[in-house]
């Protein structure tokens, strides 16, 4: 299955870099910022979970300064329990360790455990959602605003590929001792084994984080990174209509890199702070009508899918297992001929 995944990466790289693919690219060096490819890096787009990103940023910023420990407790609010999937559903006044809550978010994008992290370290969303600004105007975020610490659908909540790959400069940068967080397949919490959304680190040779996102109006969004060979690339992908096609150019983007970086690095390039802001660089659309997900009342449910296949199968295979019956029937009733 990874030798066929990487051939399609291979033959496809042409059409990754194709400007007729929708939403915003962004390919680039996450070590010195240096920038490989760029497609509408500076169009604003709603982050959905790629907040997240920020709100670990500064979870770790707690944890190397003191404030917090990883074997501290945070508690499931109000607020937390009410926020809408993915999330861990925890009872109101439950607890669970910062170190759970901080895989929680990461690994399975938990929008519960972000308010409960977010409330721990600046005592309300609000507060926490203050410092998220500031650190993006500190770290050169400049398209950048967030509402709140999990992504979910607020119309202000905007950034840009330009301004994610920035932050995932920092978060690397900044705290590598958590960059082992990022490659995280999966997680338990009790007997529940729960899955990162992140398909590249099962398919992609190389690959090692770092955060997937997605509500209806951005459609899939994606930071992905992979390392081979000592050399670590890292590509922003925003708005792609299926989460396939989001792992598909994040792939071909990165497969891109490995193959050019060589030469790219010899004739030069620009890096984050660098490049050009582009002339038409627009505000913030939504894409709800283009994205295919039953979340957004555009695609059927996969379970429901599966099971009316299913239904259809088993159909299939008793109309077939009758007819059959109906043929042995008919050869036994049909008399032998005798021997003359």
């Amino acid at each position: 299955m990874l030798a066929r995944t990487l051939i399609t990466v291979v033959t496809a790289t042409a059409v990754a870099l194709s400007p007729a693919m929708a939403g915003p690219a962004l390919l680039f060096d996450p070590a010195d910022g240096r920038v490989l490819y760029a497609e509408d890096q500076d169009h604003q787009w709603h982050p959905a979970s790629l907040t997240k990103i920020m709100t670990a940023y500064l979870v770790f910023e707690a944890l190397r300064e003191g404030k917090i420990s990883l074997q501290d407790k945070v508690n499931c609010s109000e607020l937390a329990h009410s926020q809408a999937p993915s999330r861990l559903g925890l009872p109101v006044g439950s607890e669970i360790a910062v170190e759970t809550a901080l895989h929680a978010l990461i690994v399975k994008s938990a929008n519960d455990a972000a308010i409960m992290l977010a409330e721990a370290i600046a005592g309300s969303q609000e507060a926490f959602v203050a410092r998220m600004n500031a650190t993006a105007a500190r770290l050169g975020m400049t398209r950048t605003l967030f509402m709140n610490a999990n992504g979910l659908p607020a119309p202000e909540q905007v950034t840009t590929a330009r301004d994610m790959a920035k932050l995932t400069v920092a978060i690397l940068r900044d705290f590598p001792n958590h960059a082992g967080l990022w490659a995280m397949p999966d997680m338990r919490v009790g007997k529940r084994r729960l899955r990162s959304h992140n398909a590249l680190l099962r398919i992609y040779e190389g690959g090692d984080g770092i955060k997937t996102g997605f509500i209806c109006d951005s459609g899939f969004n994606m930071v992905a990174s992979a390392t081979r060979d000592g050399k670590r690339l890292a590509a922003v992908v925003l708005g792609e209509v299926t989460g396939r096609e989001r792992s598909t150019r994040a792939a071909n983007l990165l497969e891109h890199g490995f193959q050019t970086y060589g030469w790219r690095v010899a004739l030069g390039s620009d890096n984050l702070f660098t490049l050009p802001m582009a002339e038409d660089a627009k505000g913030v659309a939504s894409i709800r009508h283009a994205v295919k997900s039953w979340a957004c009342g555009t695609a059927r449910r996969p379970g429901r899918a599966l099971a009316r296949r299913a239904k259809k199968g088993k159909k299939g295979a008793a109309a077939a297992h009758k007819a059959a019956g109906r043929k042995q029937d008919t050869s036994v009733a049909t008399p032998a001929k005798k021997s003359p």
